[in-house]
């Protein structure tokens, strides 16, 4: 995979790596992560944002069904929250304000569910990235 992050495209040759041309693409998804030769991650957001409303509705239904709070938190934390927070040491910090308010309604309306206030997607992602520093510090 190759992705051009030159601003003014240049008609070139065919790009070759080891003599084969390969493929110049718009976007890639890699490890469920969508990377666009742009980097502005709002095609990634988009799908984050598209799988965590479907997943949230599943939040809906199991409180629908009475199930207990903590039963519903546990839900939230394994099955909604795992796939908004998925990576986002790597994005989170990268997306427009609109994007991170997007992915906060989500979170927002999980918390309602729930019954009390979640942290924001920023003050997740801000503690991840820190863990994640502090891990590699630690690392000798």
């Amino acid at each position: 995979m190759v992705i051009d992050f030159r601003r003014k495209k240049m008609p070139s040759q065919p790009l070759r790596i080891r003599g084969e041309v390969v493929e110049e693409v718009e976007d890639y998804k890699h490890l469920g992560v969508v990377i666009d030769n742009r980097l502005d991650w709002k095609s990634n957001t988009e799908a984050v944002y598209k799988k965590g409303m479907s997943r949230l509705y599943f939040l809906r239904k199991l409180r629908s069904f009475n199930v207990g709070s903590r039963m519903l938190e546990i839900f939230y934390q394994s099955v909604v929250a795992s796939a908004i927070f998925f990576a986002a040491v790597c994005w989170g910090s990268s997306i427009r304000a609109s994007d991170t308010n997007r992915l906060d309604k989500i979170i927002k309306k999980a918390g309602s569910v729930l019954g009390f206030r979640l942290e924001s997607f920023e003050t997740v992602v801000e503690r991840r990235m820190l863990n994640r520093l502090l891990s590699i510090m630690d690392n000798d």
